[in-house]
């Protein structure tokens, strides 16, 4: 059957027809076998093209369709959507990239990127030719959501899940919830305490029947595929019985004589073997750090709720979507960086905001009354390749500003005396959060800044610490503060551990986060379908953020299981297995893990999993007898697209 094309050309407001001749285009292409009308518009994606297009098809009962744009990244989607709002089947459109790979790629050269844009819409329109309708792949969906990471983000992305009906587990690694949020004091987001905010959040989650929380749980193996994850999830044991008297437990922890640096309080402070995390934490009863505890067996002999002969437990689910929020690291200064370990008075940001926390009338660390603190900015992030303060974070950590210039207000609040010195590269204080630094300048704060290549200098004169800076602000004069503590304002880095993300085979960008397949039109999603990403663990970002982004998460997670039946792309790898031998370098190309063998009539063969396949098409090339085909990019289809891609 010959088909009858509909072709759009677009100007992209410019950004084509600035460098692309797009009449000249249109005219080139409007002749070629099949094409029925060939339009050129200044905005294709706009309602009213749209409508254009639907009106266009149904009128003229074309067969086909090619839109030529901008990158198919943005709207792929929206021109098959008006493909099937004209009744015509999605995948009897093709998208031809003219815009980055014709007008931005040749700006300098008009004629020549005019002549490749005809040769780009010759070879969409050739495929279309060869086009056929397709049905999506459906397959059922579990309709339960696993979130993992049960801090700030994780927490109300549960809540937000378990409103819409959906059964949620949330899976925490640690035995205690809340995440780097309930180390912080005063939030400047709300003025309430980082751990109000996790009490908040937490009964609200536990009051919910639909939502499991497990804590002390790591997910260790991962099968299945959007609609249908099997995880296996190991639980370490607390050592303590559920049911506890809690002036027994205060008397255990007493008499335990171990001594650990404590996590909760960046290590600044100590612990015993047996402990809580801070009074009001949740779950609320503590904890036996096996790994340092002596088995000395004090604790039993106090106790009846210290059970030592509790055992890890594997458990097994399976939900239809996964949702990651497993947070961040702070920034861990190199021994030397700022003095840091080479002085006993410099410290990170968090080391200071829990100092603020721990301490009442008097700001005090290593028994010495501090008055004079010097902040220095950047420390971990924005890091120069080659420069002073070399480094793989090239990143804003987005939140550090705002962060240390609202500790630095609550310690002046707090404390008589106070006099705060910051080194920046700049402020970056954007939004609301720009009151606050206007409040740090009318406290009287001192703001000094230096160039990316020349950083401060710490350094000990006479048994004094000294902050240097050749302040730009004062036409690089140097300027030097005898400094009583030294904070170094760290940013975020991604989480060391990166079990979780490997399991999933989560991708990650050049910052080391999770990578989302787009920042803005698909923010939340990833490469591997069913499997969302939120807060701290996509990149930095404050309470606010993470909170926006868990919503989001939650609600992509959720229209993944809402039906109960899911609706896949078609457009997969096909295995002939009369000519399949089993070489196995399918299985070893494939990226997603979507490659299996199995028997089939006394032979081994691929099978390709319809579920888990991307159509990448990396399975091709690799494969000894041609034995593999991509639906949708057959070889007459990829050769049409050459031959008109070669024409003079």
């Amino acid at each position: 059957m010959n088909k009858k094309l509909g072709v759009y050309i677009c100007h992209c407001g410019g950004n084509i027809s600035d460098y692309v001749d797009v009449e000249k285009v249109r005219a080139a292409v409007e002749n070629e076998e099949g094409v029925y009308l060939a339009k050129t518009t200044m905005f294709a994606c706009s309602d009213a093209t749209q409508k254009e297009m639907v009106e266009d098809t149904k009128q003229n009962e074309l067969d086909g369709l090619v839109v030529a744009s901008c990158s198919p990244k943005l709207h792929l989607i929206t021109f098959r959507a008006v493909s099937e709002r004209a009744d015509l089947n999605k995948y009897n459109y093709v998208h031809a990239n003219i815009r980055e790979q014709a007008s931005w790629a040749h700006s300098d050269d008009k004629a020549g990127a005019t002549e490749k844009a005809i040769h780009l819409i010759k070879a969409a329109i050739a495929r279309v030719r060869l086009a056929r309708s397709l049905d999506t792949i459906k397959i059922p969906s579990k309709k339960a959501v696993a979130v993992i990471g049960a801090g700030i983000a994780g927490m109300r992305a549960a809540i937000e899940l378990s409103d819409m009906g959906c059964p949620v587990t949330v899976i925490e690694r640690e035995h205690f919830i809340g995440g780097r949020v309930a180390q912080w004091d005063v939030l400047f987001t709300t003025n309430e305490t980082g751990k109000e905010l996790v009490t908040k959040l937490y009964n609200n989650l536990i009051q919910r029947d639909n939502v499991t929380l497990l804590t002390g749980a790591e997910v260790i193996s991962n099968s299945g595929n959007i609609g249908d994850f099997k995880m296996k999830i190991k639980i370490a044991p607390r050592y303590i019985k559920k049911k506890c008297d809690e002036g027994k437990l205060q008397k255990a922890i007493d008499v335990c004589p171990v001594q650990v640096p404590d996590e909760f309080n960046f290590n600044i402070t100590t612990r015993k073997a047996i402990y809580h995390n801070f009074p009001s934490e949740f779950p609320q009863y503590p904890v036996i750090d096996i790994k340092n505890c002596t088995r000395c067996g004090e604790c039993e002999k106090i106790c009846e709720s210290v059970d030592l002969s509790q055992k890890e437990e594997i458990i097994e689910i399976q939900v239809g979507s996964v949702l990651m929020a497993t947070g961040f690291d702070p920034y861990t200064p190199s021994e030397g960086e700022f003095g840091y370990q080479q002085f006993d008075n410099v410290i990170t940001l968090p080391q200071f905001k829990r100092i603020i926390d721990l301490n009442n009338k008097k700001l005090v660390f290593r028994e010495k009354e501090i008055k004079n603190i010097a902040y220095i900015y950047c420390v971990g992030s924005r890091q120069v390749e080659g420069g002073k303060i070399a480094g793989e974070n090239k990143y804003c950590s987005r939140y550090c500003c705002t962060s240390v210039i609202h500790a630095a207000i609550q310690a002046k609040k707090k404390f008589d005396h106070i006099n705060n010195y910051h080194f920046t590269r700049g402020i970056r204080t954007y939004g609301k959060q720009e009151i606050l630094y206007s409040e740090s300048l009318k406290g009287g704060d001192i703001y000094l800044q230096s160039y990316e290549d020349d950083p401060p200098v710490v350094s000990s004169e006479h048994d004094k610490t000294i902050v240097k800076i050749n302040d730009i602000l004062t036409g690089k004069k140097e300027i030097s503060v005898e400094a009583d503590l030294v904070v170094l304002v760290t940013g975020m880095v991604p989480r060391a551990d990166n079990s979780v993300g490997s399991l999933f085979k989560l991708p990650r960008g050049r910052d080391k986060f999770f990578n989302e397949i787009h920042m803005k039109l698909r923010p939340v999603e990833t490469v591997i379908d069913g499997v969302t990403i939120s807060g701290a663990s996509q990149g930095p970002k404050n309470i606010t953020e993470s909170v926006n982004s868990a919503l989001s998460a939650a609600a992509k997670s959720f229209s993944y299981v809402s039906k109960g039946e899911l609706e896949l792309e078609p457009i997969i790898a096909q295995i002939d297995k009369d000519l399949c031998t089993w070489c196995g370098e399918c299985q070893k190309a494939c990226p997603f893990d979507a490659i299996k063998m199995e028997k089939l009539r006394h032979k081994d063969v691929a099978v390709i999993n319809n579920s888990v396949c991307k159509g990448c098409g990396m399975c091709l090339p690799v494969c000894p007898v041609n034995a593999i085909n991509l639906i949708a990019y057959s070889d007459n289809e990829i050769e049409s697209m050459i031959n008109a891609l070669s024409e003079n």
